[in-house]
């Protein structure tokens, strides 16, 4: 036996023992990519490097036999500072997908390939169970949301982008009965002001942290933009009530019909709780700033349909020979002309500044009011509000044309002199922009009419009180709002607490953001499944929801179009834990040639993501039938398969990769989620 001490701990081990086995068997930790105790050592990854008394060198263990006296240092600044370059040399040619396209697009950073993944296996509520780990609305998001996941989805390069919004319906669908995992009281309390997406996000997490939370909300239900603000025929509230149920059983106060600012004092906040979030959004209608719009017959947008939405029943008719007219492009301009059309109004014409394809509303929301009967004119600035018996009786418009492109990218329009228009209006709705209702905030620093908060920590002006949300200008969209909801739970907890959130920092882990070249050629093309419109019914449009929710069949063949580009096992990626770990930079030495895969699927069960690949060569030593081996030299060097036709399918070379560039192919669409070469 052989006697050494390794990070000032005598060990006994064998004399045919390596530092790596000797200090496995002792239980201290020396970091590897390229060991296994089935094969013999050959130091591919170079990462298990330690340093030995009375040697310069700085050595592998994996390779380095023990001998008598031996004292060895597994962790040195020296050590430390080597083993962050060799990871940051791995990661130069390693392009591997920690969290999909669709997750980092996601302001909430769900993880849709998981949840997507878990409905193609029919695990329908460990489906809803994960979307609520992201955020406790995935009914009304799945209903209401942009959608940037599918923008950045990979699937669309090759036919459609996967329908991760109706996917994300399908698996919420009646799953109300969750009982969110709650920790133990912290005896710390936070007041939330603003009772909408953003702070009730704040609250649920806030609240599974073990703090104690209230929210104060003006408005007689929770909800905010999502109750007053969608329609009901595009989300039902009895979705929302169900989602915000939820977070009355884990214990969170409501405050219903409490104004913060300017009835209860924010002060008085400060004072009783240990930190107070503003959440208040953006509902105040913007001013257009021509004559006649003080006249009766004028409204804001969001304040039409937050008017609609306090009359439940939905039975508030407009004239049934209204003529309204709809100034804007938004999506809020959209909601308030396709429900002006169900109040019974004769005729809706929407009047935006620029053309169809610069509005900024859903192209399918556009579609479907023009379908219910909404006219549009296009490229016309509202000039004035004219009056007929002390209400409006029309709009003079003038007519526009685009010019060139502004900073932001769209063309901006410029008027045509002498070239007016005149429409008839009973009602005139404006929805050309929101802002936010500050009476009573005046302690708190503010800039460009929006509360000014830090974007990294929304800390603002007052100590301990944070903003979030379309009250600081940082967001436009509820999924937004989410997104700072989540965010901020973790700020304030760390500074509650000097503890790290108690759920996922998905935030936290390390993510490449390159662009590589793709191939798709070889993906089978698939119709995507979409939810289907109802039926429309005879007579007058009512407020029942316009779409239905993906069948079960639909869910499954949808969720098996899913690329699965992300790898999925970041929590079990030895090399992105090692990146993480001795915080390496994973551009430093990016690799200025892209090498040039070839791509083949002749074995149907597994694929081989070269991208991914950091060539340890554990594959290769793996696999019984000898076909693999290490191919080419420099940055073309790549694992081959030159008798794959010997290939037994045994899966040991999955089994054993430690960054998942070898994986099963699973459902109805064997693709990777960059080009690569199979078996």
């Amino acid at each position: 036996m052989i006697n050494l001490r390794i990070d000032n701990k005598i060990i006994q081990t064998s004399e045919d023992a390596t530092i790596l086995s000797a200090a496995k068997k002792a239980g201290i930790p020396i970091p590897t990519l390229c060991q296994d105790d089935r094969y013999p050592p050959h130091g591919s990854c170079g990462l298990c490097i330690v340093e030995i008394e009375g040697d310069n060198r700085l050595l592998r263990a994996c390779a380095t036999s023990v001998a008598e006296g031996m004292v060895v240092f597994t962790v040195s600044d020296r050590v430390v500072a080597a083993r962050r370059r060799l990871i940051e040399l791995l990661l130069s040619a390693h392009k591997g997908d920690c969290k999909a396209p669709c997750q980092l697009a996601c302001p909430a950073e769900s993880d849709c390939q998981k949840y997507i993944k878990l409905i193609a296996q029919g695990r329908h509520e460990d489906a809803y169970n994960q979307m609520m780990e992201a955020h406790p609305f995935p009914g009304s998001l799945g209903r209401v949301c942009p959608r940037p996941c599918e923008a950045k989805c990979r699937r669309g390069l090759a036919d459609e982008p996967i329908n991760i919004a109706g996917l994300k319906r399908f698996g919420a669908q009646g799953a109300f009965n969750f009982k969110a995992p709650m920790l133990e009281p912290t005896g710390k309390s936070i007041a939330i002001v603003g009772g909408g997406p953003g702070g009730l996000t704040a609250a649920y997490f806030l609240k599974r942290a073990g703090h104690t939370v209230a929210v104060y909300e003006r408005m007689p239900k929770m909800g905010g933009l999502l109750r007053y603000g969608i329609p009901e025929y595009r989300l039902p509230k009895a979705v929302l009530d169900g989602e915000i149920d939820v977070l009355a059983r884990m214990g969170i106060r409501f405050h219903n019909g409490t104004n913060v600012g300017s009835g209860l004092p924010l002060s008085y906040l400060q004072e009783q709780f240990d930190a107070v979030i503003i959440a208040i959004g953006a509902g105040e209608s913007r001013p257009m700033g021509i004559p006649g719009e003080e006249l009766p017959g004028v409204v804001g947008g969001i304040d039409f349909l937050r008017d609609v939405a306090l009359n439940e029943s939905g039975n508030k008719k407009l004239n049934n020979n209204a003529n309204v007219v709809v100034i804007g492009g938004s999506n809020t301009a959209i909601d308030a002309a396709r429900t002006a059309l169900r109040l019974g109004a004769e005729s809706v014409t929407v009047a935006y500044r620029r053309t169809r394809d610069e509005m900024p509303a859903d192209p399918a929301e556009i579609a479907e009011a023009e379908e219910e009967g909404v006219a549009f004119s296009f490229l016309v600035a509202p000039l004035e509000i004219t009056q007929k018996n002390e209400r409006a009786s029309g709009i003079r418009l003038q007519k526009m044309i685009l010019g060139e492109p502004g900073s932001d990218g769209r063309r901006s329009p410029e008027p045509l002199p002498g070239q007016e228009e005149w429409l008839r209006a009973d009602l005139i709705i404006t929805a050309i922009g929101q802002a936010v209702a500050l009476e009573g905030l005046d302690s708190l620093k503010t800039s460009r009419s929006v509360i000014a908060a830090d974007p990294a920590t929304f800390q603002t002006s007052q100590p301990g009180v944070y903003a979030i949300g379309d009250a600081t200008g940082q967001s436009a969209y509820a999924i937004e709002a989410i997104g700072h909801g989540r965010k901020v739970a973790a700020v304030v907890h760390k500074q509650l607490t000097n503890h790290a959130v108690p759920w996922r920092a998905l935030s936290d882990v390390l993510v490449k953001d390159e662009k590589t070249s793709l191939d798709f050629a070889h993906i089978p093309k698939i119709a995507r499944a979409c939810n289907q419109k109802k039926e429309a019914p005879k007579g007058p449009i009512g407020f029942d929801e316009v779409h239905l929710n993906l069948s079960q069949a639909d869910a499954v063949k949808e969720s098996n179009r899913c690329l699965s580009c992300g790898c999925g096992e970041y929590d079990n990626c030895k090399l992105l834990s090692l990146a993480n770990e001795y915080s390496a930079n994973p551009i430093k030495y990016i690799n200025p040639k892209k090498p040039e895969w070839s791509l083949d699927n002749g074995n149907p069960l597994f694929v081989y993501d070269a991208n991914k690949c950091v060539h340890c060569g554990l594959c290769v030593k793996a696999c019984k039938q000898g076909v693999l081996t290490m191919a080419n030299r420099g940055y073309k060097t790549m694992v081959a398969a030159p008798f794959r036709e010997n290939c037994a399918s045994c899966g040991d070379c999955m089994s054993i990769c430690p960054v998942g560039a070898r994986v099963k192919i699973s459902g109805t669409t064997p693709a990777p989620s960059k080009a690569t070469l199979a078996l």
